[in-house]
């Protein structure tokens, strides 16, 4: 057994959906939650600056003696999981091949859509990991930039979120898509409103719930499942204060948490 707990990493704090997955799915152990909130959105900036601050973030989880990490950002995933691999001595799960794995598997017509943010979309990594698996695959994706402010005011199903939804979501409709990756972590917390808009024909893939899954099944395989002692509590850590954290708590997590600041930039790259 290794009761050390798992860490966690978003660029800001929609990777608190992840977080929720990793509670419902391995309610035993103990998260590290960080938030990048100092550098946000990553999905606007360079590949070379969201390495960068990756691998800050997890310097700063190791020095909390984590035991595997969770990369809860699609466009650090896309950009900079090979890197950050290759980087520490620490087993690092990105999300995106999850929801591949999950996309491929509740696709009839081989029609998948993908929203995330610029940054991810740009990266293609969606696109090209499921066309590896399956040549008979196509994939249409699609930048969603405006969902990530709604979500964070807490506007996940009233109008404007429905009218932009329509907007952004109606070119993958008219692809014929059957099924529809959630490629942010801040965007499950419109599920609600992006299923209204497409329909019942269309499942929505969340890769947080796959992704929470795998890292259940490799602690498994790796006998490093916490065990039955009282486990500690979550620690929720932020590079910049901000009003969000408290409002993505109550939605996603339904829960209150207290987040400690800290220096992030006082971490040097490796």
């Amino acid at each position: 057994m290794d009761n050390r707990p798992i860490g966690i990493f978003d660029s800001g704090v929609g990777g608190l959906t992840v977080a929720k997955q990793v509670m419902k799915v391995l309610p035993k152990e103990q998260m590290i939650y960080f938030g990048d909130t100092a550098h946000l959105p990553y999905g606007s900036k360079s590949k070379e600056a969201v390495t960068k601050f990756s691998k800050q973030n997890v310097q700063f989880l190791l020095k909390k003696n984590v035991k595997a990490i969770i990369v809860a950002c699609n466009t650090a995933s896309a950009n900079s999981l090979e890197e950050l691999q290759a980087t520490f001595d620490v087993p690092i799960f990105g999300v995106i091949d999850a929801g591949v794995a999950e996309a491929l598997a509740s696709t009839k017509n081989k029609k998948i859509g993908v929203i995330g943010t610029a940054g991810t979309v740009r990266a293609g990594a969606y696109e090209k990991m499921l066309c590896a698996l399956d040549g008979d695959v196509s994939v249409s994706s699609k930048a969603c930039p405006l969902f990530v402010p709604l979500a964070e005011a807490g506007w996940t199903n009233n109008e404007i979120a429905h009218l932009t939804a329509k907007e952004y979501l109606q070119e993958l409709l008219d692809f014929g898509i059957d099924s529809l990756v959630l490629g942010c972590t801040h965007y499950p917390l419109l599920k609600q409103c992006i299923g209204d808009v497409v329909g019942d024909g269309v499942t929505l893939v969340d890769p947080a719930k796959a992704t929470a899954g795998r890292v259940g099944a490799f602690l498994a395989e790796h006998n490093a499942l916490h065990d039955d002692a009282a486990t500690k509590e979550h620690e929720f850590y932020l590079s910049d204060q901000t009003d969000m954290f408290s409002t993505i708590c109550e939605i996603s997590l339904e829960e209150t948490h207290v987040a400690e600041i800290v220096d992030i930039d006082g971490i040097s790259g490796k």
